[in-house]
């Protein structure tokens, strides 16, 4: 791959915050991120010439326009299933699933339809660049360059050093001890979930419901982003359909007032939150 030409990524997510956020996670200086929010918008992007396309290349017109589309199920005008078989198809090119639709019988639907790899929400960041990382080397294999691409490097780079990463261990055994209704101990607090005790320091803090189960989310997942609906949805089971998003913000915002976790408690802008 020469050192002016960027590996091209296209985005398929109609909530546009998630697509922005998505956009600037894999973003780096040797890939390129764009988004869109239908199918229709996502076949017309794909046909396009790309733009770092060289006008004697004999296949130019009947390239992609992308080497690779993350791409979301459930869009306003069709189904990304239907869509991953036609560009699949059309097209040699890469697509990674990444959706909510977590049922084994989905992940299977979209794997035998063609799908290079499935990622299901909530996902962390950190997973999501290196999986992408490794599609993109592929891509960048199967095009006859360095296989070890520059942007498939970047992007595993900052799936290891970003705020994302976490150790896999420290979480099992967080999740161990909550099942066991233990102590979970992390820097200067201390919560045990089954007594609905919790403590910042020798002060103990009152948590509402709704707070603890946000807080048991976020402390289970330490260092993974969890998204809005997934969060949405675990708090409030089957009352998430009916409950104003603007409530979690609500309940962020006090539980960190409580705790004093305001560098605890992260935003991950457009996507989630996440515990650090």
């Amino acid at each position: 791959m020469g050192a002016d030409k960027k590996q091209r990524i296209l985005i398929v997510e109609d909530d546009r915050p998630l697509a922005g956020g998505l956009c600037r996670a894999l973003q780096n200086e040797k890939t390129e991120t764009v988004s869109c929010h239908t199918l229709r918008e996502a076949e017309k992007l794909l046909g396009e010439v790309r733009p770092d396309a060289q006008p004697d290349d004999p296949v130019r017109k009947t390239k992609p326009g992308f080497d690779l589309v993350v791409l979301d199920v459930n869009l306003p005008d069709g189904n990304g299933f239907d869509f991953l078989e036609k560009m699949k198809n059309k097209y040699d090119i890469c697509i990674v699933m990444l959706t909510a639709n977590d049922m084994e019988t989905d992940i299977v639907a979209g794997l035998e339809a063609g799908a290079d790899d499935y990622i299901t929400k909530p996902f962390s960041l950190a997973v999501l660049r290196a999986r992408v990382a490794t599609q993109l080397r592929r891509v960048a294999a199967s095009a006859g360059n360095d296989p070890a691409s520059e942007a498939a490097d970047n992007l595993a780079k900052q799936s290891l050093s970003g705020p994302d990463h976490t150790g896999a261990a420290e979480n099992r055994a967080a999740q161990e001890s909550l099942r066991g209704g233990g102590w979970i101990t992390d820097g200067d607090y201390r919560f045990h979930f089954l007594k609905m005790l919790f403590y910042h320091g020798e002060e103990q803090i009152e948590l509402s419901k709704g707070e603890q189960k946000l807080l048991r989310l976020l402390i289970e997942n330490r260092g993974i982003t969890l998204t809005r609906d997934r969060l949405l949805e675990c708090i409030w089971s089957v009352d998430a359909a009916f409950v104003d998003e603007n409530t979690l913000s609500v309940t962020v915002k006090r539980l960190r007032d409580k705790l004093g976790a305001q560098n605890r408690i992260r935003t991950v802008y457009g996507i989630g939150y996440r515990w650090e």
